[in-house]
């Protein structure tokens, strides 16, 4: 695995003698573009080499913490852990103390002396940061309200098998700003695409995110006609219209509903686009069925990835470990 540091990795020069500081995967902006590229580059030695790669897990037990129900979070997590050569420990938030008034505080000071590595699957986003503020083991993104990193990891490994590069192509996203746009408006400033977004006004992404990708020099382009966001573009992207955590759903429907990927909005992409959605899917509500389940649809090998990019991150992740 590779030898880089990311900032929340390195050792300050005071602190020679100490363990280095635990690299967590929090958010796309938090860690440079080498250092995601050379995780991509892992995943897919990983999944090309899936029953002889390294396993830098071995010996190494990590925890997976889901305070949100989950399929494929749950599944590929646990299945890259074991495979890297690690022990998976799943952890429900209904049967913890934390879900009986326990702290995050003192959750991450005691799993870290238990476990090597922790994950985490949250609707509040501050429970992830608290969890990494305390936590002296690496600590996961499984998603929280305002990011999905581990999703867009997996989708950039989909989209460069089948595509070549991503660096200088148009993506498109349609529907809801949430948590998966939002990690995608961070991609496009690590990998230099151009990302469209077409949304409602009311579920644009949250203008602080667009402010620091734009500072970051991403191409970020916001529309609102659906038909403007998909011209040209290589891949086209949505998602659920209500969440775990969403409520007011029928409004949610009024105003996403405009905003449905069909075979007339596909046509109008560039001829080899690819359909993306991170899983579960209603059809007939934000895709039609024709579409995720046509040919431009890649939503089962995005799946499958989870996989492979996840033991990229989590490789990544525990190769501080070689440094002491």
């Amino acid at each position: 695995m590779n030898d880089r540091m990311s900032a929340a990795g390195n050792r300050s020069p005071e602190a020679k003698d100490a363990p280095p500081a635990p690299r967590h995967f929090l958010d796309l902006k938090d860690i440079d573009a080498v250092t995601l590229r050379d995780i991509l580059t892992t995943a897919e030695v990983c999944k090309k080499h899936r029953r002889d790669h390294a396993r830098p897990l071995t010996g190494k037990s990590v925890a997976l913490i889901f305070g949100k129900p989950s399929t494929r979070t749950r599944v590929s997590f646990e299945v890259a852990i074991r495979e890297l050569g690690g022990d998976p420990v799943i952890l429900l938030g209904h049967e913890m103390q934390l879900g009986r008034g326990e702290t995050i505080a003192d959750t991450a000071r005691v799993l870290s002396r238990y476990v090597d590595g922790i994950m985490l699957r949250t609707d509040r986003a501050r429970n992830l940061y608290e969890l990494a503020q305390y936590a002296t083991v690496p600590v996961i993104n499984g998603l929280t309200e305002a990011s999905h990193p581990c999703q867009i990891m997996a989708d950039i490994l989909t989209f460069e098998e089948l595509r070549g590069p991503i660096a200088g192509a148009v993506i498109a996203w349609v529907g809801d700003g949430n948590n998966v746009a939002r990690s995608w408006i961070e991609a496009a400033a690590r990998f230099r695409f151009t990302l469209r977004l077409a949304t409602p006004p009311e579920l644009a992404p949250p203008p602080e995110v667009l402010d620091w990708a734009k500072a970051e020099g991403a191409r970020i382009e916001l529309v609102r006609d659906p038909s403007d966001a998909v011209a040209g573009a290589r891949c086209v992207i949505t998602d659920t219209w209500v969440s775990m955590a969403d409520t007011e759903g029928e409004s949610r429907h009024n105003l996403l509903a405009p905003y449905r990927v069909t075979e007339r909005l596909m046509a109008g992409a560039a001829p080899d686009a690819l359909f993306m959605h991170c899983l579960p899917a209603h059809r007939g509500e934000e895709v039609e069925a024709a579409v995720i389940d046509g040919h431009q649809s890649v939503v089962f090998q995005e799946a499958e990835n989870r996989l492979h990019a996840q033991k990229g991150i989590l490789a990544w992740a525990f190769s501080a470990d070689e440094q002491t």
